[in-house]
């Protein structure tokens, strides 16, 4: 085999499908909505109160959605199907606008945003109990004026028992970077938007800004 057909053959595999990143077929995947909803003839962007029997984040602030299951045709439809489990919303009255870009929180963890709208009055109240909280919104003109306030969160590896020292240059003196990360708070009211759903919400604002 030639050089420029071995080359060409390895290019068309490389094309066939391209990982958003190293690791994206291992890592813990999920897919998330940013709803808009209409109130009072004006948008909001709905949230909902994790439950507080919920063993992860119990209380937070979140969009609707979760991890993308092995059934799931795509990440948009593990994204719709966790609405309607945790929203109680039918499917077909969700209307996907576009598809953000995925936020990476790790090279093990990726979640994968999706901008809706949801047309159903009844998403405020049947919601599942089990899983949310509450539902409540707020107003997208307020979003797009405040200025979230930003707190740096330092993170240093720590390996396990069994991380083998020996291989590796000055061993168990090996200098560990540690790595700054931003944490953003919106604060409404006394609703208050941190963590992930807040890194995917201040993008989504600086795009439609």
């Amino acid at each position: 085999m030639g050089i420029a057909l071995f080359l060409d053959n390895i290019k068309k595999q490389l094309q066939q499908h391209p990982p958003l990143f190293i690791g994206e077929e291992t890592a813990f995947r999920s897919a998330v909505v940013v709803p808009l909803v209409e109130r009072d003839g004006k948008w909001h962007i709905l949230f909902q109160k994790r439950a507080l029997s919920m063993r992860k984040q119990p209380g937070d602030s979140s969009f609707p959605g979760g991890k993308i299951d092995a059934t799931d045709a795509s990440p948009m439809a593990a994204a719709l199907r966790e609405t309607n489990e945790e929203l109680g919303v039918d499917i077909e009255r969700i209307q996907v606008i576009e598809a953000l870009s995925p936020y990476i929180a790790s090279p093990t963890f990726v979640v994968y945003p999706f901008v809706v709208v949801i047309d159903d009055p009844d998403v405020f109240t049947a919601f599942n109990r089990d899983e949310v909280e509450e539902v409540f919104t707020i107003p997208l003109k307020w979003l797009l004026q405040y200025e979230p306030t930003c707190h740096l969160v330092a993170m240093t590896p720590e390996p396990g028992a069994d991380f083998p020292f020996e291989k590796i240059a000055n061993g168990e003196h090996y200098q560990w970077g540690t790595r700054m990360i931003e944490e953003w708070f919106y604060e409404y009211e006394e609703r208050i938007v941190w963590g992930l759903t807040a890194h995917i919400l201040k993008h989504f604002l600086a795009q439609i800004k």
